[in-house]
């Protein structure tokens, strides 16, 4: 975390000295997004910690757990291919099913599917690229959401 905040610093320097006006432009810029997302990633965060709360840490393990195998992967691909969760919520809700015992594999698959698939969104899809194509394309993601988790489980 040091190494990036030195970085950051490093950067926004040279920045400056390029460019004050456009730096300092872009800093605002940056600040005013931080802030429109803040709320909504504040109140997933909240939720997911509520029903992590509820949710016996067992419960979640032997689901989702490093014994799980196949169920933790269906699972996981079946919530990652229906929710509607952007990446910058997503991330530190895997970071807290990590830290709660769910494998890095069944990681992978959740995230993966989540980016590359959306069930929930196919038929909008279909309306610019046809039923056949988003189809196709969503059944490839899932079969690739599916390789990543397994490479992931050999690697770690």
């Amino acid at each position: 975390m040091k190494l990036l905040s030195i970085f950051t610093a490093v950067c926004i320097i040279a920045s400056l000295i390029a460019s004050r006006q456009k730096t300092w432009m872009g800093i605002k810029k940056g600040l005013a997004m931080f802030l429109k997302l803040l709320p909504v990633l504040l109140i997933m965060l909240a939720l997911v910690s509520i029903v992590l709360f509820l949710l016996p840490e067992e419960t979640l393990v032997k689901y989702m757990g490093e014994e799980s195998g196949i169920t933790g992967w269906s699972i996981a691909a079946l919530f990652g291919s229906v929710a509607l969760i952007p990446g910058f919520i997503a991330y530190p809700l895997c970071g807290i099913l990590v830290k709660s015992g769910v494998t890095y594999s069944i990681i992978a698959v959740f995230i993966t599917t989540l980016m590359l698939t959306g069930f929930l969104t196919l038929p909008v899809e279909a309306k610019f690229f046809g039923w056949k194509v988003s189809l196709i394309r969503n059944l490839i993601s899932l079969a690739a959401a599916l390789l990543i988790g397994l490479i992931m489980g050999f690697f770690l």
